[in-house]
């Protein structure tokens, strides 16, 4: 879906309510349910958590107002804290306070500091902190008691896990910055459609886990009133793989995925990258590696194919095997080529992955890992690859290739994704939480899936062999969308084993053993079943 901005996402919460004849007091109890569906879903034990859900005198506090009536009504017992005089309250978050003091509901007043230093020390065995204060229409910084607060929050609870409705209160939505304070969520539960300024700025700092919840907006309204070039990634941008293959297919039908990868000692990358290409789909997987490692190479996975090159001395790829018309050979008949993973960094070997690119491959080229580590000083030669070329960067290789530090890279993950997809006529892939997929056309991607157990040695070299195995099987026409669609499926597959798993423990090879289980699930959610 498109991302938004304040003004788009206001459009069509307005074409929402007159257009589709859903109100907006109906748009807020789908938000405030949403919140609630969320923690229930995400801890089981909620009733026996003490919640408390601080709110302001805007629509976001009318949110947190519904969330805390669900929340009640499924056996909780949360606290509303309202950061106002409860005549500050208008229309529809009026009318949930209204009901909120029906039930009745635990409320209390902290409409100025003294009342708030009275009361916040209530606040302090909270488990669970329902962050409603402010939503996206906040403007200017935040000062005098909502500061306060939002400071006091972020500093006091540090056990408490924080949930903000729509967006950390303090954030900006447009440019993902803020004035005075912002609040430090681990969840922003956020409605319609992310806001762009979600990807900008500090706000990787603030959001925590994003997810974002339909609350009754028609999906062609996002796409009709959104004008930007940024997407989130869902299962609806990539219906046309959810389409079952038909009864004919045979494996010369989905493809040839060529890696050239690996290198004594480093022999794991290429079984890792080579097994994930077969699993992702690809009829046929070769890996070509230097002779020493063949042999580790080819035991591991019986239905790769294995291809030996020259060698260095010390085991890696040289140059020599460009000499003559054997890689040539190698590559007839190939539909996708990754290379990188465990090639190491020996000048020889860096010279040819340099060399091997310059000649500009007829077939669309993943590079990553050592591959990318070939041009630390060498950026220039990257450019004019007319789109055929897909870099898979990390914060630090980015930096490398950029000349600046991984910290400035972080700080402008979209705005540096795109410039150098641009610059270099390449599809930039920057790795890490909620990856950015750039194309030279300016259409940006950012990645829904993932979590922080991901961070292990080799599940780059998976995600490479991923966006092999799917370019082989589905071309470069539209290959931005098909190397999305791997960044997808890669973090869905790494979130399907965190849930068996957990984080610490999770390896990059319960990757792949998951992406079978994160076909079905696309499948599902896609509506194929």
């Amino acid at each position: 879906m498109k991302i938004l901005t304040v003004e788009e996402m206001r459009e069509v919460d307005r074409l929402t309510a007159e257009g589709c004849g859903i109100p907006t007091l109906t748009l807020m109890e789908n938000a405030g349910a949403r919140v609630a569906e969320f923690i229930q879903q995400r801890f089981p034990s909620f009733r026996q958590r003490r919640i408390v859900v601080i709110c302001g005198k805007g629509n976001n506090g009318g949110d947190g107002l519904v969330a805390a009536r669900y929340l009640r009504e499924a056996g909780a017992k949360p606290v509303v804290f309202l950061l106002a005089a409860a005549s500050e309250l208008r229309g529809d978050a009026a009318a949930n306070l209204k009901r909120w003091q029906d039930l009745p509901g635990e409320l209390q007043l902290a409409p100025d500091a003294r009342a708030w230093d009275d009361a916040k020390t209530s606040l302090e065995s909270a488990e669970i902190i329902v962050d409603a204060l402010l939503g996206t229409g906040a403007r200017g910084p935040v000062e005098g008691l909502l500061r306060h607060v939002i400071e006091w929050v972020n500093g006091s609870i540090p056990r408490a896990q924080i949930i903000s409705v729509d967006i950390p209160s303090g954030l900006s939505a447009d440019t993902g910055e803020f004035e005075g304070a912002a609040i430090t969520a681990n969840y922003t539960i956020t409605f319609t459609a992310p806001k762009a300024g979600f990807f900008l700025g500090s706000a990787q700092e603030c959001l925590g886990q994003l997810l974002v919840r339909d609350i009754g907006s028609p999906p062609n309204l996002i796409e009709e009133v959104g004008k930007g070039k940024l997407r989130w990634l869902e299962p609806r941008e990539f219906l046309p793989f959810a389409v079952p293959r038909g009864p004919s297919g045979h494996k010369g039908d989905y493809g040839h995925a060529l890696v050239i990868a690996g290198s004594v000692g480093k022999s794991g990358a290429a079984v890792l990258a080579g097994w994930a290409a077969s699993r992702a789909g690809a009829g046929l997987v070769t890996v070509a590696t230097a002779e020493p490692a063949l042999a580790t190479i080819a035991a591991h996975t019986p239905e790769l194919m294995t291809e030996p090159l020259a060698a260095t001395g010390s085991g890696s790829i040289s140059v020599h095997s460009l000499v003559g018309d054997r890689l040539d050979n190698i590559l007839r008949g190939k539909r996708a080529l990754a290379m990188g993973p465990g090639l190491g960094l020996h000048p020889e070997t860096q010279q040819f992955v340099r060399v091997l690119v310059s000649k500009r491959p007829l077939i669309p080229l993943i590079l990553d890992a050592d591959g990318l580590n070939a041009f630390d000083g060498h950026t220039a030669e990257l450019r004019g690859s007319n789109g055929m070329l897909a870099l898979t960067p990390h914060p630090g290789e980015m930096a490398r290739l950029l000349g600046t530090t991984a910290k400035e890279v972080q700080s402008h993950r979209v705005e540096i994704a795109r410039k150098a997809a641009a610059d270099w006529g390449a599809h930039v892939i920057l790795k890490g939480h909620h990856t950015v997929i750039a194309a030279p056309t300016g259409a940006v991607f950012i990645n829904s899936t993932g979590n922080p157990g991901m961070g292990t040695g080799g599940t780059g070299d998976v995600l490479t062999g991923m966006l092999a195995g799917l370019t082989a099987q589905y071309g470069s026409r539209d290959w931005e969308r098909v190397l999305a669609f791997g960044v997808y499926l890669h973090g869905l597959a790494g979130d399907l084993a965190y849930a068996d798993f957990g984080e610490a423990p999770l390896m990059a090879t319960d990757l792949i053993h998951a992406i079978p289980h994160a076909y079905q699930r696309f499948y599902e959610e896609s509506g194929r079943g």
